[in-house]
């Protein structure tokens, strides 16, 4: 069949809209209805940057859809059921089987590749071969093919206007909830300080104060979002300007925080997330920062404070379980990730991008 999709055609050229054909699903593959997709700053960031393969590739991989058509191996999934959809796994290397699928030996090549396993695509145009599925899926375009593995069944009594909120969930939200709830696990009455509050850092404040964090400290450059920060769960918000900043932020938290986290994948701010902590206090950072980027620390100030530093991917979660906790969460009102939403249009993607940013949306969602 004939889909509508953003094609990036190589690092640095303009996306545009395309028709591509796209095969029929494979056994162990579904046909996905897009519904919406997240825009989210792991997408942006690769517009720049030049893919293992040279051809060209739909990217997105925030995506909500309706199941369409199912492969003969499917078995949890049928035509009209809802999902969301994340990030892949193998399933059989040591990680997955010891339940850290966002640590799979073969994360690269089943999420950034843009191909099967088997190095086919399913998307051509005019009989040359398109790159998908990004994080296993590619959902900036009317339809996406994936696996089983990484699509997560939607509970009915979700409406249809906070369905096509949710692809988020699939990366950016759980990607900061997870942070705090799995790794950092900041205790009641201890201090946190996120330093970026775009989507991720605004779904680590909801789930630091879900947790019982007494001082919140968020950190950005944009003003209008250190006002939505506090909205969400904040306790303060420090404009990352002028030369007291960091002073700031220690003075805040008591001297030194319990938990920091870096949304923002630049060293000089990762090297604050470590300078703002007290004695025993865990850094823990996520993004995608270029291959080759280093980070210089002070040894002495990291073991005389017994400090922890800890690289994070996808909050460390299992989706299939994290996001039905976070979807708990938001039914008791902890976790109101709606108010940082704004929809655009598909064919309307360089202003979402454009906004994003800018910092005029914290997270654009595309309707096909």
């Amino acid at each position: 069949m004939n889909i509508t999709a953003v094609v990036l055609e190589q690092a640095g050229a303009p996306m545009r809209l395309q028709t591509l054909h796209m095969q029929d699903p494979r056994p162990d593959e579904m046909r996905v209805r897009v519904v919406a997709s997240g825009l989210c700053h792991t997408d942006i960031s690769m517009l720049k940057r030049p893919f293992p393969v040279d051809q060209p590739i739909v990217l997105g991989h925030e995506g909500a859809g309706v199941v369409e058509a199912v492969g003969a191996a499917i078995g949890r999934f049928k035509p009209g059921d809802r999902v969301l959809l994340s990030y892949n796994h193998c399933q059989t290397c040591p990680s997955c089987l010891s339940h850290a699928p966002s640590y799979c030996h073969y994360f690269f090549g089943r999420n950034f590749l843009g191909q099967r396993p088997d190095g086919t695509t399913g998307l051509a145009r005019q009989g040359q071969p398109v790159r998908h599925h990004f994080f296993g899926q590619s959902t900036f375009a009317s339809h996406c093919l994936v696996n089983e593995t990484n699509a997560i069944p939607v509970p009915e009594h979700i409406d249809h206007e906070l369905f096509k909120m949710l692809g988020p969930m699939g990366c950016g939200l759980q990607t900061g909830a997870g942070a705090m709830f799995n790794v950092l696990r900041p205790e009641p009455g201890q201090s946190v300080v996120v330093l970026g509050s775009g989507a991720v850092g605004m779904a680590a404040i909801m789930a630091a104060r879900a947790m019982g964090a007494t001082t919140i400290v968020a950190v950005d450059r944009v003003a209008s979002r250190l006002d939505l920060a506090q909205e969400l769960g904040a306790t303060h918000g420090v404009l990352a300007n002028g030369d007291d900043w960091v002073a700031r932020i220690k003075a805040l938290c008591g001297g030194g925080a319990h938990v920091s986290l870096d949304t923002t994948a630049h060293p000089e701010v990762l090297r604050v997330g470590l300078e703002v902590l007290g004695p025993l206090g865990r850094c823990g950072f996520v993004g995608g920062a270029a291959p080759g980027t280093t980070l210089p620390v002070d040894v002495r100030d990291m073991m005389l404070g017994g400090k922890t530093l800890r690289g994070i991917v996808e909050g460390d979660a299992n989706a299939q379980a994290f996001i039905p906790q976070l979807l708990r969460l938001h039914a008791r009102g902890l976790f109101p990730f709606e108010r940082m939403v704004r929809f655009y249009p598909l064919a309307d993607f360089q202003q979402a991008i454009d906004d994003s940013l800018s910092g005029l949306t914290v997270k654009p969602i595309l309707l096909p």
